[in-house]
């Protein structure tokens, strides 16, 4: 049995990014939504009986209502996970049941079935950002509080090291399918999401034979799911206590607002504003997540030097301009590829770096309890809150005006206001 602060114990539990982050890379972010515009772009998409002209709309929609449903739920679970001493449970059913779904998306091939890859995107979603509120939580229980920057850090690298590989062989299928006996890109890209499948849900038995498992000696009680809401209310309670803490929640959310948003609508951005081939995008998407892990490790290191708060204004700031050179950016530019090259070298930089530090961060801001799992379901509220929010001014933004590029503006407001909640903090013991 490890202890707190093994460097096996630690390895293991950042492993688990390995395995997830392909979900993130290519359904969230590559393959999927190129994939998605392929097939239903300049196309009407009926859905729920109602048509949508534009289906990138109707895609963001689906995202913010998955969104919603995590953020109804992960409370719930965080409360009885943190009661019953089963976070270890929870993680390995969300991952099984995320990864099942992200393997639907194989029978999504036109229109007609348009319907199977929006249910299943929103399946998809709440399977991995609910196995994300149990994986978090176990962060203080892994790490002590002056390892958890580089332990956050070093998550996201794995994350980042081994989405590349396998969105890499998603590549060499996609564009070479005869290669491999495969009757066109489309069944390639189809594939493609069932390895994303077995890829998380395999590696991810690396992580879960690891983690420790809390010991449950308290008596269950019939009404054990009532005391899941009771440790909410708890919680939320001590919250409010620790000025800090409730205040870098509020930084927090409005940071998310943008970067989870971009995150997530970025290829569209690309593919339909710009009007960029899928070989410009891919191209985009790949130095996002190598540069990416460059920046974790140097955000991580300038953390150490300048503390947590100095190194997330520095982010939060060039993700501001990130939002200004986009706006600025239109298909009419020549050469508006390297533009948008460029933009996704600098997006990379910070991209990584924000979701490591802010995940430490709050970790190191937590009081002394075993509740993990139920303070870090506020975290986890907040930013599914924070994403909904986003997708949902995104996708109305565009279709009021029919443009990406106020979309993409608007989100630098959030940026300037959590950055100025965010100067307002002061630090801590162990957060400066």
């Amino acid at each position: 049995m490890y202890k707190i602060g093994d460097k096996k114990l630690i390895n293991s539990w950042a492993f688990y990014d390995w395995a997830n982050s392909v979900y993130s890379l290519v359904i969230s972010t590559a393959i999927f939504p190129i994939y998605y515009g392929e097939i239903t772009g300049g196309k009407i998409v009926n859905f729920l009986g109602v048509n949508w002209e534009h289906p990138e709309s109707l895609y963001s929609y689906a995202m913010s209502f998955s969104f919603l449903i995590v953020a109804f739920m992960s409370p719930i679970l965080s409360g009885i996970a943190d009661y019953t001493g089963s976070k270890k449970k929870f993680l390995s059913f969300f991952c099984t049941f995320g990864s099942l779904a992200v393997m639907s998306l194989f029978f999504f091939k036109d229109c007609d079935t348009a319907w199977i890859g929006i249910v299943a995107s929103i399946l998809a979603s709440i399977g991995f950002w609910s196995s994300i509120v149990f994986y978090n939580a176990y962060l203080p229980e892994v790490a002590l509080p002056e390892q958890q920057d580089s332990a956050s850090a070093k998550g996201f690298i794995y994350g980042y090291f081994g989405s590349i590989i396998l969105l890499l062989i998603c590549l060499f299928l996609i564009m070479m399918p005869d290669k491999f006996g495969i009757a066109s890109s489309g069944l390639a890209s189809r594939i493609s999401f069932v390895l994303v499948g077995i890829w998380w849900v395999g590696f991810a038995q690396l992580t879960l034979r690891k983690l420790p498992k809390r010991k449950f000696t308290q008596k269950l009680e019939k009404n054990y799911l009532w005391k899941g809401f009771q440790e909410l209310k708890n919680v939320y309670r001590e919250i409010k206590q620790y000025e800090t803490l409730k205040g870098f929640l509020v930084a927090f959310f409005l940071c998310s607002v943008g970067v989870q948003t971009i995150i997530i609508m970025a290829a569209f951005f690309g593919s339909t504003e710009l009007e960029l081939a899928s070989t410009d995008m891919i191209v985009t998407i790949l130095l996002i997540q190598i540069v990416a892990i460059f920046g974790a490790n140097f955000f991580s290191r300038l953390s150490e030097r300048k503390g947590n708060f100095y190194a997330l204004r520095v982010t939060i700031i060039v993700w501001m301009v990130v939002c200004f050179c986009a706006f600025m950016l239109h298909k009419g530019i020549p050469n508006v590829g390297y533009y948008f090259y460029s933009l996704g070298g600098l997006l990379g930089f910070v991209l990584g770096a924000i979701q490591s530090l802010t995940r430490s961060t709050y970790s190191k801001l937590l009081p002394e309890t075993e509740d993990h799992a139920t303070y870090f379901s506020f975290y986890d509220v907040t930013e599914k809150i924070a994403i909904v929010t986003g997708t949902l001014v995104y996708g109305l933004l565009n279709a009021i005006t029919n443009s990406m590029q106020w979309s993409v503006l608007s989100l630098a407001v959030f940026f300037l206001a959590s950055l100025l909640v965010l100067n307002r903090l002061k630090g801590t013991k162990y957060v400066s």
